[in-house]
């Protein structure tokens, strides 16, 4: 069939090489002239649709549409975009495997052929969420850590070796060389594609982390996704969306001396949060994004979730064209990079008028000041100098303020740890002798961890050290140089190393209770690092690298001391973690520490120094050094000129391309180790980390009945939760830690499985038994549903008031409830307020939610991935109009609700939600169903976005 627009098919030069054919939006602007003035992320995704219009999934239509984009339109139309790969993080990639697995099950029971089921663009999983911060501070930190990694997972790398063999188009970065937003500016990404019969186009993807956005610094249009649109994406749908507004963000001037990346994007998280552009791309434009290298890019464009944005995008310039000669990608592919980009008229960065957008905001880059963000959330920045202050403020007000609730006169409270002799000079005893993984059982490894006490025991004491060591509240209990956001930037991971050994030489160290750990985005950071001569001066204040991976910002910082965690709970200690990372919700970090703030690796080494959160580094000394003589941070803070000079070791093209030629042919002895069964279809051993998902055994091949023939109502619902604002994918489906007392840790028990081999949610996150029982099981989680205590405060955990329908109500774990209500057929409800599902795309905080029989969510506002993955399972998302809320109805959970959708369940209609009392009075307001697009439609007449899918693959 002749392509529709086949008039804009044309040739471009690439460097010396002949080059190729391409679709060219400079040819459709001849008929559409206000493609000229459209954002450059905007004619990439009309590129996109250009190039797949094949008239069935990509029709002439969508190209007009997208072509006639204007700025402030109505926002009705959808656009099927059709990526070039997807990006999978392992936490997100196992459970999706998982389900493709399923798939090839279900297919097989129909006797259909399993290999229908099969990826049709590149995926690959980088393996980066596993590692854990057990062992810290001492040389073979790294070793320990992941040779434990090993024994954990060994299951679920198992089961990706199957797929590695089982599917074409999936490869796997195995655990150890790096994050996988940094693995994927390094490495994955290309910049351009070129098909066999030499037609090129624009890197593009999707990927099952939020903080995909990071490849945005490149000039590549992507964004994080719930794994089930990945799956289809992988299954080749196209990614659906409503055409977005496209929010310039104009950047003029240039940082100030000591301003850091770190505080630059805080401060850019800030104002776009204000600024509310949820569900919207923003462009980078000016002469002061000009300025900036594509590490800073990055770090800006990571953040993009924390900022509420589907993407914070860069278009291609001369400094992508540097960062990709510098990574180590072949002069072919940097001459079809630029060449492509030329000839499309998308290269450089655009100046103030030359685009239309949607709104513009703007920014000195002069005004940006040092900054920190937290405790509880990354847009709340707070300046250096207001640090200390804005802890005190916070430790006495109310949690709706996002403060602690605690009584101001006991912000000094002490906790006594160890007294009768004096503190050590160094961090942890030299680690005992540990036998090959393969001998070595995991609770053996675990009760060899560095303990404080042994810690204290061991080291060499310092002649100036205190008699005794205390804790108390504002103390830095963990700091860790951690996750995607800055471990990918050689700026400030260069300025750490320089903080650090100006400190050293100073004579100052790091108490020996604080958790420090250094877990960089690859193993180049630690070869450059090496090179420039700082990583032994980080290392001398326990900053070791303990691990390549998200670590800590995932929650995987491992556990405190158990004389710490004692210490915390008796005096009820508001304790701090400074972190590198994008994310600091709530029992994210460690559900001890309640206090968690983001900040640039080298305000990290500093409040290490510190210890406290509550001395002002700007007014007051970090600490003391050589014969108790007061050091302040500007003695140790690394000029500009400084970190320039070493910048030369970062930018190393040889080293690049060493490092990543070993993820195939030399991916480490462990790695290699790792066997897995073979064959198209898993076998599904019994496991309690792999399980087939319960999501395809009573499959139907054949589609839903016609409209006429579906009731899609919710009646005499109970209600499970009434949830407050903010409330993330990390409350609904925690990452980290699991209790032992909770569901998932009983059930753990009961199935043969000790304590310390527990891991973390986010490791079994392919077994629905452990995932559904973590589902709402955050230990910070309050349900506003069980009364407030006589203090004023709330119960934390996941925990509800279930009625049997005969007047007696019971609190129970969430889990607990819901079997009891699916055992009687009653469907559930949940009522929340602002900002509903913030936080990671974590698909298994939706599939939880269906799986516990939660048939509606009605909140004031859903985060945009969250909103999909409910629809994507087949939960109404429902949005207050107006000023309702649930406390506007007076709800305390007593009540029967009947939720009655439009009949079509047209996009964004109106539905009615109907409140039935115990004293059988009525109360109606309408909401707006959050089905936002026709596809969502299509998706939930069939129970979900799998369903759909699979039901084409077999009916092809």
């Amino acid at each position: 069939m002749t392509h529709a627009f086949d008039f804009t098919r044309k040739t471009f030069q690439a460097g010396t090489r002949k080059g190729g054919s391409f679709y060219s939006l400079p040819a459709l602007a001849e008929e559409f002239p206000s493609v000229r003035r459209l954002p450059v992320s905007m004619r990439i995704v009309l590129e996109s649709v250009l190039r797949n219009c094949d008239g069935l999934r990509v029709t002439p239509e969508h190209v007009r549409q997208v072509a006639s984009w204007k700025p402030n339109a109505e926002r009705v139309e959808e656009i099927p975009f059709v990526v070039a790969r997807v990006v999978l993080q392992d936490f997100t990639g196992v459970p999706l495997l998982a389900d493709l697995a399923a798939m090839r099950s279900a297919a097989a029971r129909l006797g259909k052929p399993a290999a229908r089921v099969e990826p049709l663009v590149p995926v690959d999983l980088v393996v980066d969420h596993s590692v854990m911060v057990d062992y810290y501070g001492t040389k073979d930190a790294l070793d320990l850590n992941m040779k434990l990694e090993f024994q954990r997972n060994r299951e679920r790398y198992e089961f990706m070796k199957w797929g590695m063999q089982a599917f074409k188009t999936f490869g796997v970065v195995p655990p150890g060389f790096g994050i996988v937003h940094q693995v994927n500016l390094e490495y994955l990404a290309r910049g351009v594609h070129r098909t066999a019969d030499g037609m090129y186009y624009p890197d593009s993807l999707v990927g099952t982390d939020s903080h995909t956005t990071m490849i945005n610094g490149v000039g590549v249009v992507g964004w994080g996704v719930g794994g089930i649109e990945a799956e289809a994406a992988m299954l080749g749908q196209p990614v659906y969306m409503l055409t977005p507004d496209v929010v310039g963000f104009e950047l003029t001037g240039r940082l100030r001396e000591g301003c850091t990346a770190t505080d630059l994007v805080l401060t850019v998280t800030e104002i776009l949060r204000r600024h509310k552009v949820v569900g919207k791309f923003v462009e980078f434009f000016g002469e002061g994004t000009r300025t900036l290298a594509v590490p800073d890019r990055g770090t800006i464009a990571n953040m993009a979730p924390e900022y509420g944005a589907t993407m914070g995008f860069f278009p291609v310039d001369e400094k992508t064209i540097d960062y990709f000669r510098g990574t180590g990608r072949s002069k072919d592919e940097i001459d079809a990079l630029e060449g492509y980009f030329r000839a499309q008229g998308l290269f450089g960065i655009p100046l103030a008028g030359e685009i239309d957008y949607s709104q513009v905001v703007k920014l000195d880059l002069g005004q940006v000041t040092p900054s920190l963000s937290g405790p509880k959330r990354p847009q709340d920045r707070i300046e250096l100098g207001k640090v200390a202050e804005q802890f005190r403020v916070l430790y006495s007000r109310t949690a709706a303020e996002n403060g602690f609730n605690k009584p101001s006169e006991t912000l000094q409270t002490r906790h006594l740890l160890h007294a009768g002799g004096e503190t050590p000079d160094t961090k942890v005893p030299a680690s005992p002798p540990v036998k090959p993984a393969a001998q070595v059982s995991e609770s053996e490894m675990e009760s060899n961890k560095p303990t404080l006490a042994s810690a204290q025991s061991e080291a060499a004491s310092a002649p100036s050290a205190p008699q005794h060591v205390t804790i108390g509240n504002g103390d830095v209990l963990i700091a860790a140089i951690t996750s995607c956001t800055n471990t990918s930037n050689p700026g400030v991971l260069l300025a750490a190393g320089l903080l650090a050994k100006k400190a050293v030489q100073a004579g100052m160290r790091v108490q020996p209770h604080i958790k420090t750990s250094l877990a960089p985005g690859s193993r180049i950071v630690t070869e450059y690092l090496r090179k420039a001569g700082l990583l032994s001066y980080l290392e001398q204040l326990g900053f070791n690298v303990a691990g390549y991976g998200c670590t800590t910002c995932i929650g995987n910082s491992g556990d405190l001391a158990s004389e710490i965690n004692e210490a915390i709970a008796k005096s009820d200690l508001v304790c701090a973690a400074v972190l590198s990372g994008n994310r600091n919700f709530e029992a994210r970090i460690h559900p001890n520490i309640k206090a968690n703030f983001l900040a640039s690796p080298p305000l990290v080494v500093a409040y290490a120094l510190a210890g406290t959160m509550l001395r002002d580094l700007m007014t007051e000394p970090v600490g003391k050094g050589h014969g108790g003589k007061d050091v302040w941070l500007g003695d140790i803070w690394p000029s500009s000129d400084e970190i320039h000079q070493l910048m030369k070791y970062a930018m190393d093209g040889k080293a690049y391309r060493d490092n990543y030629a070993q993820v195939k042919t030399a991916p480490g002895e462990l790695w290699q180790g790792i066997r897995g069964v073979e064959g198209e279809i898993y076998a599904w051993p019994h496991s309690t980390y792999i399980a087939e998902p319960p999501l395809f055994t009573q499959f139907d091949p054949q589609p839903p009945a016609n409209d006429a023939q579906q009731d899609f109502s919710v009646r005499q619902a109970r209600i499970m939760a009434l949830f407050g604002d903010s409330i993330t994918t990390d409350h609904i489906s925690p990452a980290g830690s699991i209790k032992e007392s909770s569901p998932a840790g009983q059930w753990l028990l009961a199935n043969g499985v000790m304590k310390p081999d527990f891991n973390s949610y986010g490791a079994r996150r392919g077994n629905h038994d452990v995932m559904m029982r973590g589902t709402f099981a955050n230990v910070r989680i309050k349900n506003l549903m069980i009364p407030a205590l006589p203090d004023g405060s709330r119960e934390e955990g996941g925990l509800t008031l279930y009625r049997d329908g005969q007047g007696a109500t019971e609190k129970l774990p969430i889990f607990d409830a819901a079997m009891k209500y699916m055992a009687q057929g009653r469907p559930t409800v949940i009522f929340a307020g602002e900002e509903y599902g913030t936080g990671s795309s974590r698909d298994w905080a939706a599939k939880g939610t269906q799986l516990l029989g939660i048939k509606a969510v009605v909140a004031r506002s859903f985060e945009r991935i969250h909103r999909s993955n409910l629809v994507g399972m087949g939960v109404l998302p429902l949005q207050f109009k107006g000023g309702d809320t649930w406390q506007s109805l007076q709800l305390d959970g007593s009540e029967f609700v009947d939720v009655i959708p439009d009949e079509q369940l047209r996009p964004q209609s109106d539905a009615r939600v109907v409140i039935v009392r115990p004293d059988g009075t009525r109360r109606e307001i309408t909401v707006t169903l959050r089905i936002d697009t026709a596809i969502e439609v299509q998706y939930y007449r069939h129970g979900g976005i799998l369903p759909f899918v699979l039901r084409q693959l077999l009916a092809a």
